[in-house]
């Protein structure tokens, strides 16, 4: 489930880049001109501020640095839309050539509102979401797109837009349905006693209460943490041998960190990384390398549907798959057997998901 670039790069992909060459050019004929019109219109304004006697030394500065980034974000505006007719031109090749769609404009949905909800991404004041992916893969819907959140922070001169969370927000369906709602996240994010000792034996999101799962095997509980409204149900779709997946795609993705939502019969996931699937350039010796460093990223997601896969044809294809190997080249596929001194987890009905065999 990777896209074959240097198929693309032959094909009409690499025509429709090669006939970008002349909107490159004058993209940057464009930004030299106006950057080249902005300073001689500067010059006159900057010794307005720094020599005449109605402003202090305060408000020359800032004024002078409102006025010097304003004409280089004004210059640089036409090379920004031509990366990104180039972003769009590549992405969306490499999406049809999956069977899958891209599009840049995103409009956040109820996968947000709940990421919201149980903090999977940060309190925050305003947010842009671009490069949105979605349609079917390996037999399950997926949705994927950037997010960047910020919030106001300081006040008076010092007031200022930070950046709380920037990744990607994954929502993929299961093969099977489960009722429950469980939270994933890294250890110690919801200490007792005002930050300090052990984790919470629960928390409470707009009034839906989550209970600490007790994990069977030490190793898991040292890295991660549980909650969920059924301690049996939890066990089932969040398995200590299947964690393994989620930090591959993590590590794959470059992530500081990741957070999972198990929740009707979906799981979203918050991967708090750098700015991914820019594809567009100026130089286009780097198309491929771009192109390619893009493809990578879809396939570890699609090395995730694998492994969450219920249907019949996900288990047939994990069954397909070499020890070590996966169909992106970026995921090995984990090992399905029990981990040292892993304790048997008692039997109830499947709901599918990150389970004992959930491939």
């Amino acid at each position: 489930m990777r896209a074959n670039v240097g198929h693309l790069m032959q094909g009409d992909l690499g025509q429709w880049l090669a006939g970008q060459t002349g909107m490159r050019s004058q993209a940057k004929e464009r930004a030299a001109s106006r950057w080249t019109w902005a300073a001689a219109g500067l010059m006159p304004v900057l010794a307005f501020l720094w020599f005449g006697e109605v402003w202090d030394f305060g408000s020359r500065s800032i004024a002078s640095f409102i006025a010097i980034i304003g004409a280089v974000v004004w210059g640089y505006q036409p090379i920004a839309e031509a990366k990104e007719a180039i972003k769009i031109g590549i992405n969306s090749a490499i999406a049809a050539s999956l069977g899958i769609s891209y599009s840049h404009e995103v409009e956040p949905g109820a996968e947000f509102e709940a990421a919201k909800r149980y903090g999977l991404v940060p309190s925050h004041q305003r947010v842009r979401c671009e490069d949105r992916w979605h349609g079917m893969l390996e037999g399950h819907s997926f949705n994927l797109y950037e997010a960047h959140c910020e919030e106001r922070r300081g006040s008076g001169r010092n007031r200022r837009w930070v950046t709380v969370f920037r990744g990607v927000i994954i929502e993929m369906g299961f093969g099977r349905p489960f009722r429950s709602t469980s939270l994933l996240q890294r250890a110690g994010k919801h200490r007792k006693w005002f930050g300090l000792g052990s984790d919470a034996d629960s928390v409470s999101f707009k009034g839906h209460r989550l209970d600490l799962v007790d994990q069977v095997h030490p190793a898991f509980a040292e890295k991660f943490t549980l909650f969920s409204d059924d301690q049996v149900e939890a066990r089932v779709l969040v398995h200590p041998s299947y964690i393994e997946h989620l930090l591959r795609l993590e590590t794959a993705f470059g992530a500081k960190e990741m957070r999972a939502l198990f929740a009707r019969g979906d799981v979203i996931l918050a991967v708090e990384s750098s700015n991914l699937f820019e594809s567009g350039t100026m130089n286009p010796d780097e198309d491929r390398m771009r192109a390619e460093e893009t493809a990578d990223q879809i396939a570890a997601l699609a090395g995730l549907a694998l492994a969450i896969n219920q249907n019949e044809r996900g288990r047939t294809m994990g069954e397909a798959i070499p020890p070590g190997a996966s169909p992106s080249g970026n995921l090995p596929q984990a090992d399905t057997g029990m981990l040292e001194n892993e304790r048997p987890v008692a039997a109830m009905p499947r709901a599918g998901g990150f389970g004992r065999k959930g491939l």
